[in-house]
């Protein structure tokens, strides 16, 4: 049941709504604001006696202020206990009416019912509006909780199927998949290393005697190694090392290893030499 209906004795849903909407307006309430003239003329003189009586007794608290030579701090003293005494003597005093005549007092009430009836109208029209905007967000609501609830029911129905696909298969099937998988990653690895062994091996080849002696030409004497390793191995024994033991990555430079390759690798950040030993270098980390 939405919240925009109740239930009556026989079982048919109730638009709030519509019953708010048809209620009628309660009747105006009579405002008497004319009183008969002997009423008017009661009351009047009911307010001259009072006035003349707090005129006395305004008189009255003049002529019994003290002098103005006395002290100051007297004077705040005895302020102060006749108005405690007069605090003390209002709370004793039960409250009384203006005036008995019922002619007059229809007509005030009426004048406070009034009022209040103004009041309650104010009061109506505010909870009104605060039950449209509650409608309204309850609407939102309803609406947000349906969306959540299409995406649960997508969600439980993805998983179901999910489970369904994955009991099907045996472990077997997933074991054959997995092995598969690894040969391919195998596979792609050695062709990328046979890649960069062509590539190397065209652009990075050994020294050889022919460039030695042109070595020799220009006054640089250098004896050629005939051990020494290539680019490719030397970048295999930096990324094995770095595999097996990755917490001691560095290879020690022997003469198998040509200086100008060595002082490449470190030049270009492929390579990086040992803070403490020159004579050790390993793999720059590049993950």
């Amino acid at each position: 049941m939405s919240s925009n209906e109740v239930q009556q004795e026989n079982g048919q849903p109730l638009d709030t709504e519509s019953e708010v909407q048809d209620t009628p307006a309660p009747p105006a309430i009579p405002f008497y604001t004319e009183c008969s003239e002997a009423a008017q003329a009661e009351l009047l003189n009911e307010c001259e006696e009072q006035f003349a009586q707090l005129q006395m007794l305004q008189n009255e608290i003049i002529l019994a202020e003290p002098d103005s030579d006395e002290n100051p701090q007297e004077q705040s003293v005895n302020r102060l206990t006749a108005v405690a005494a007069e605090l003390k003597q209002w709370q004793t005093i039960q409250p009384e009416l203006l005036s008995t005549n019922p002619e007059v007092l229809l007509a005030v009430g009426a004048e406070e019912l009034q009022k209040l009836n103004s009041q309650l109208e104010l009061v109506l029209s505010c909870s009104q509006a605060k039950r449209d905007t509650l409608r309204e967000t309850l609407k939102s609501e309803q609406k947000w909780l349906e969306e959540k609830k299409e995406v649960l029911r997508a969600g439980t129905e993805h998983v179901v199927k999910q489970r369904l696909e994955n009991e099907r298969l045996s472990e077997h099937s997933v074991l054959q998949d997995t092995k598969k998988k690894i040969q391919k990653m195998k596979d792609y690895r050695d062709r990328l290393m046979e890649t960069l062994a062509d590539v190397l091996e065209e652009h990075f080849p050994l020294p050889t005697q022919e460039t030695n002696a042109n070595k020799k030409k220009k006054n640089i004497p250098q004896e050629l190694n005939e051990n020494l390793i290539s680019l490719n191995e030397i970048l295999e024994l930096l990324m094995n090392k770095t595999l097996e033991t990755p917490h001691d990555p560095y290879i020690l430079i022997d003469e198998t290893f040509w200086p100008p390759y060595t002082e490449m690798l470190l030049r270009y950040g492929i390579a990086l030499r040992h803070p403490e030993d020159c004579f050790k270098i390993r793999l720059e980390t590049f993950y």
